[in-house]
């Protein structure tokens, strides 16, 4: 789905006034405010509940743009920004003067990207400046994928909703950390380990825990209402039949190679044999199942190389530990 010239137009002023627009990227839909304005930017938080330490993204129309933004751009992350821009790819470098420590939760580093989606590459085009965008929900809670994803959860907060269609990726953006001698990936995501690494020539690490604040780190992320309980993919069936039997509602995220194996269950999702499709599906999954009324999921790990990296880490955070104080709904 192509926005019309009239809508994007319409988005840019929202932007240029000091407000908020929803707006699609290959990843998913982002909640953007004008990177400039620091009383845009805390908008943000305000609507999402987010932390104000927890940095945002800076999504630029292009890379020509990246020296306006950011100080000290080395090799490294001129070649990754060359093979993989417009893509999901975020650098985080170190913060120029045009970006406000509001946009990097005080921190002298900045994380930027060029999204690769038509609509938001015309917004950034008509709006003319940088657009700071977390994903478009709840922290914590399943990021959205489409703009009806975005209505239903943050309904009249957001100003403006531009709707591009469902997302292609369904993830969000790998982050890569260039500011050091060797770069990491902090957060897995659209662009594999595997393609970082053929470009580069060298291996990169995955670091549990790093020095670095950047989005998607908290220990529960990317949560439905339902709470998740992963498993090995041979113990899915057994363990969802047993908590239904317990007297939970479950849902099942059944994997490709267990497809013809009947499950006692609330709801069973057909994880797909694809990651690509997987991943393009995943939070839609997560927020069926919700719409459903489950209050369990039992999911396994898919194998951690390709997009199943970034689908295993999102799990993960599905899964974490979340605040007593709010039970098994999405962190608010």
């Amino acid at each position: 789905m192509t926005a019309r010239t009239t809508d994007i137009e319409k988005a840019a002023g929202v932007l240029r006034a000091g407000g908020l627009v929803a707006f699609p990227t290959e990843t998913v839909y982002g909640l953007g405010a004008n990177a400039e304005d620091p009383a845009a930017v805390a908008r943000i938080f305000q609507v999402k509940g987010r932390p104000p330490s927890h940095p945002l993204i800076v999504h630029l129309g292009g890379a020509e743009h990246l020296d306006d933004w950011v100080e000290d751009v080395p090799a490294t992350a001129r070649l990754l920004a060359e093979h993989f821009w417009p893509g999901p790819l975020t650098l985080v470098l170190r913060r120029g003067r045009r970006v406000p420590l509001e946009a990097t939760g005080g921190l002298e580093t900045v994380a930027v990207r060029v999204p690769d989606h038509p609509v938001a590459l015309a917004l950034l085009s008509a709006f003319g400046g940088g657009v700071t965008a977390p994903s478009a929900n709840r922290f914590g809670s399943v990021s959205p994928t489409t703009a009806n994803h975005v209505r239903a959860e943050l309904g009249n907060a957001v100003d403006f909703v531009l709707d591009g269609g469902p997302c292609e990726v369904g993830v969000e953006s790998t982050i890569v950390d260039t500011t050091g001698g060797t770069p990491s990936i902090l957060r897995p995501g659209g662009v594999t380990r595997e393609d970082l690494e053929a470009v580069l020539g060298y291996p990169l690490a995955v670091p549990t825990a790093s020095g670095v604040r950047v989005p998607g780190q908290h220990p529960s992320h990317y949560a439905p209402r339902a709470r998740v309980v992963l498993v090995e993919p041979e113990k899915v069936v057994a363990e969802a039949e047993l908590a239904q039997e317990l007297g939970h509602q479950v849902g099942v995220f059944l994997p490709a190679s267990f497809a013809d194996a009947p499950v006692k269950a609330h709801a069973v999702v057909a994880v797909p044999g694809s990651m690509a499709a997987y991943a393009r599906g995943l939070y839609g999954f997560l927020r069926e199942l919700d719409r459903q009324g489950c209050d369990l999921i039992i999911a396994s790990l898919p194998a951690k190389e390709g997009l199943g990296l970034a689908i295993a880490n999102r799990l993960r955070r599905a899964a974490g530990p979340r605040p007593s104080s709010t039970g098994n709904a999405p962190r608010q």
